[in-house]
């Protein structure tokens, strides 16, 4: 017998609505002779990352937090553009207002996407499917740009449901689809399970959410820890989490753990290219500045160094006072298995004006077929450092 889900969640209306290729789209939209070709946002030099990629990029594998030379030998007509984050900026407002017209329950995850809760909504067109429609219709004429939406009883079938149909499209999981929807689905196209967790679960014999569903809640929090609850819960269709507005982020960071630990000065660099990326990515993501930077080191024992600045800090000050902070602490006395950097003090970023929820994530190196946001979360739990190379990305709130 199919689940039935939780009578409350299945009483909430909850819309996710998610821009197409947003960075991308924008700068298409503002040329005309980048329509159609192979796009990336970003920097093209040999350390730079892409922000964004069109979808006919996409069609070669090319996308977000790629460094910029495999995006290149993937794709050699590849056309990178530098990224306008006041534009994106100036964009993302303009479609926050239009979804503030129907409800004052928005949490905006990016520049580029947002949860709403339309159960009692400003506006009612009788269902949450119609409002769906009209902002999606808004979107296009006010902006130019499309966007997918999806709508559901709750947050987690309602991201799914927005990428079902992408791009431009909308679809609707009702209760008595959801768990269902669920069960089909490969356990890496779950909203917070990446690639190594997908793994884990492979091995353990978890292939779909009809794997997940028939195990018990203390497996699932044996294997995954604190994550198990939810995945207990979304197995079943059912995620209680509400949408919360109105929480600002105090700093973003990332941090890797080493197979081998480091012990010579010259492989620190290297080391933390990947993590200088991710950090610099999350801050243009979102709009963010910060004057603060904190590097994290540990061996048997945990170390951290900060220094402030007036201004705030480009992302070649973020990298050569973070590779400062950690030169006095070389060469070490035992070998460091773990090197983080922070970044905090942050200006008034779009998610403030959004009003945007900065939950914690960790998340590791993937992405999703989504959209450039990248910011499905993998719910390590307290095992990370049972995997080597695992990357840990934070984002913090108050």
């Amino acid at each position: 017998m199919t689940p039935v889900p939780d009578p409350a969640s299945a009483q909430r209306r909850i819309i996710h609505v998610d821009m197409d290729a947003f960075y991308a789209s924008v700068e298409q939209r503002d040329d005309p002779a980048l329509r159609g070709v192979p796009l990336a946002v970003g920097g093209s030099r040999e350390r730079g990352v892409v922000a964004a990629a069109s979808y006919e990029a996409r069609r070669f594998g090319v996308h977000s937090a790629m460094p910029a030379v495999t995006a290149r030998r993937r794709c050699p007509d590849l056309v990178f553009v530098r990224p306008r984050f006041d534009v994106y900026k100036a964009v993302s407002q303009q479609v926050h207002a239009i979804l503030a017209r129907y409800t004052p329950l928005i949490q905006p995850l990016s520049l580029d996407e947002a949860y709403l809760d339309v159960t009692a909504p400003l506006l009612d067109r009788g269902s949450a499917t119609a409002i769906a429609a009209e902002i999606r219709a808004a979107i296009r004429a006010e902006t130019g740009l499309t966007a997918s939406a999806g709508v559901s009883y709750n947050k987690f079938l309602a991201k799914l449901a927005s990428n079902h149909r992408k791009p431009d499209g909308l679809f609707v999981i009702t209760p008595r689809m959801g768990p269902g929807f669920v069960e089909g689905l490969p356990v890496g196209r779950f909203h917070g399970i990446g690639p190594k967790t997908a793994a884990r679960m492979n091995a353990l014999g978890i292939h779909t959410g009809l794997d997940l569903r028939a195990q018990s809640r203390a497996f699932l929090t044996e294997h995954f820890g604190k994550a198990g609850d939810y995945l207990y819960g979304v197995a079943r269709g059912v995620d209680e989490r509400p949408v919360k507005a109105d929480r600002v982020r105090k700093s973003v960071g990332a941090e890797t753990t080493f197979a081998r630990d480091l012990l010579r000065w010259e492989e620190v660099a290297p080391a933390l290219a990947p993590v200088f990326a991710q950090v610099w990515q999350a801050c243009t993501r979102g709009g963010h500045t910060g004057r603060t930077v904190t590097v994290k080191y540990a061996d048997f024992q945990q170390v951290t160094r900060s220094r402030s600045g007036t201004a705030p800090a480009t992302q070649t000050a973020l990298e050569q006072t973070s590779l400062d902070l950690l030169r006095p602490l070389f060469p070490p006395r035992l070998g460091v298995r773990l090197l983080g950097v922070t970044l905090s003090s942050l200006d008034a970023g779009p998610d403030r004006d959004a009003g945007q929820l900065a939950c914690r994530v960790f998340r590791e190196e993937h992405h999703d077929d989504d959209d450039e946001d990248q910011h499905g979360t993998d719910r390590e739990g307290p095992r990370h450092r049972r995997c080597p190379h695992l990357t840990r990305f934070r984002i913090a709130t108050p």
